[in-house]
């Protein structure tokens, strides 16, 4: 019976660290002329301003060298601090920058006190703003969407249209909404998403996060123009055809993006995303790759390399890739499923076959403890005991039971699922039909011969059963014809 990943997903992403604010903006930014200014648009004294630039050039080296840590991160922000210390009135800049500095390394609470800081102090500071937002809607797992939006569009009218942040994270809750409603901005959200990019675009034509999200929306109208909604990786998934002008449009835009900044990581990601549509899987590859390399902590880089040496059958890169993900993200679900199916398909050829199937099973338990509600653990998990446990043990029919227990699991918690609809079926279909009447092409497609995967796993189990006891039988028979040769013979030496 063949096997497969069960929904192994690529992700996009668009990655917008949080913003410094430049000592060296134009009259436009939030600076002016003339260098950093305190809240009563003072330039801020030397000692201020040379701590300030010193913070600036710290925040930019550690961007470049991707070191970010808990130390590095609260020493930049004190840099900062002792910058607004050293000026009488408050340092807007550099108390915002110091909460630039703790978001860099994942510190939410010490971010947004600066922040507030900030946005207390100065109710149109448009940056502190957005960036309150943005950890208020990561908080809500992306689900407080009209809030976050309500937020980023008061700071785009703040910045009078100038904050490129607030536009394209516009752009990108639009199109996770996708409303078909029309208001002056656009037909529907997709419109709206692609007028927002495009202001970002006009007001930096450099801000690598505007192209990202803008080809990833080109890639989405590709899907979506097709009714497609996803790309996904499931075992007898369609393949279904795209917009293959919306796709070069897609590809267009990351190439011109890849250009003007070759070593933008999320770029090369969603190159490779393209890649995947376009069904180019080894430049997909090399894309993926890329991503991986310019930024090592780019977690969906990491999943999406992994995800596509799969379809390859390149176990052990996808492998590597599934553990730097687990580095990145210890409690990911889907990185110790998609590590444990890596594993898997390592098994029958690996010398140390034994191990990799204990650490399989072993990451797919730890996947149910993180989401005990999500099916696709025990589907896997049904798998390994099926085809695995169930060769490698002395007692097959106990190990064959235990997968049948595992597959009703899975059912139970697949039931009622759409993307699962099919998976359930292929578990638990009873054919209706003898198998005389199941013979030929057009069976194949015949509900009524469909055989699910628990079926056939009983039927192996009484196989087994039937041949033990064929078995037993042959050797109580082959014991007893010894006994009698033995008896015969013994029969012979007395009579001589």
């Amino acid at each position: 019976m063949k096997t497969s990943i069960l929904k192994t997903s690529l992700l996009a992403v668009t990655l917008l660290a949080a913003a410094c604010s430049s000592a060296t903006d134009g009259p436009n930014g939030p600076n002016g002329k003339g260098g950093p200014k305190d809240d009563k648009g003072n330039v801020v004294n030397k000692e201020a301003a040379d701590k300030y630039a010193q913070g600036l050039a710290e925040l930019e080296r550690h961007d470049k060298a991707g070191d970010w840590s808990e130390a590095t991160c609260a020493a930049v922000a004190q840099t900062f601090l002792d910058s607004a210390d050293k000026q009488d009135k408050f340092f807007a800049p550099a108390i915002y920058n110091a909460g630039v500095a703790y978001h860099r390394c994942g510190n939410v609470a010490e971010a947004r006190k600066y922040y507030t800081q900030v946005l207390e102090k100065d109710q149109k500071a448009h940056r502190a703003r957005v960036q309150l937002a943005r950890l208020d809607l990561a908080a809500s797992n992306d689900a407080a969407i009209d809030k976050a939006m309500a937020e980023f569009e008061r700071a785009v009218a703040d910045s009078e249209f100038q904050n490129v942040e607030a536009l394209v994270e516009i752009a990108r809750l639009q199109m996770k909404r996708n409303s078909n409603a029309a208001d002056k901005e656009g037909a529907n959200d997709f419109e709206r998403a692609k007028k927002n990019l495009q202001r970002a675009l006009a007001v930096d034509d450099g801000y690598m996060p505007a192209f990202n999200q803008l080809a990833i929306y080109y890639l989405e109208r590709a899907k979506q123009n097709v009714g497609k909604k996803r790309t996904t990786f499931a075992r007898g998934a369609d393949q279904q055809k795209v917009d293959s002008q919306a796709l070069d449009l897609s590809l267009l835009v990351a190439s011109q993006a890849v250009r003007k900044n070759p070593g933008y990581a999320p770029i090369h990601n969603t190159a490779g995303l393209v890649s995947v549509e376009a069904g180019d899987l080894n430049r997909a590859v090399q894309s993926f790759g890329t991503a991986r390399k310019a930024d090592p902590a780019f977690f969906e880089a990491h999943m999406n390399y992994a995800a596509v040496n799969m379809m390859f059958r390149g176990f052990q890169q996808a492998e590597e890739a599934y553990r730097a993900a687990i580095k990145l993200r210890p409690t990911d679900y889907d990185a110790h499923l998609g590590l444990a199916l890596a594993l898997r398909g390592q098994i029958d050829n690996a010398p140390d076959g034994d191990k990799k199937l204990a650490e399989a099973e072993q990451l797919i338990e730890k996947a149910k403890t993180l989401d005990a509600g999500r099916p696709e653990a025990f589907f896997n998990h049904a798998i390994l005991t099926q085809e695995y446990k169930a060769k490698a043990g002395k007692d097959a029919n106990a190990a064959l039971e235990a997968s049948i227990k595992l597959f009703d699991e899975f059912a139970k918690k697949a039931q009622g699922k759409a993307e699962f609809a099919e998976a359930v079926e292929d578990v638990t279909a009873v054919p209706t039909k003898a198998d005389k009447d199941c013979l030929g092409a057009k069976a194949k497609k015949d509900k009524g011969c469909k055989r699910g995967r628990i079926f056939d796993i009983k039927e192996i189990i009484e196989f087994n059963k039937q041949s033990a006891a064929e078995q037993k039988k042959m050797e109580e028979e082959a014991k007893n014809r010894a006994a009698m040769e033995e008896a015969g013979a013994g029969g012979e030496e007395e009579k001589k």
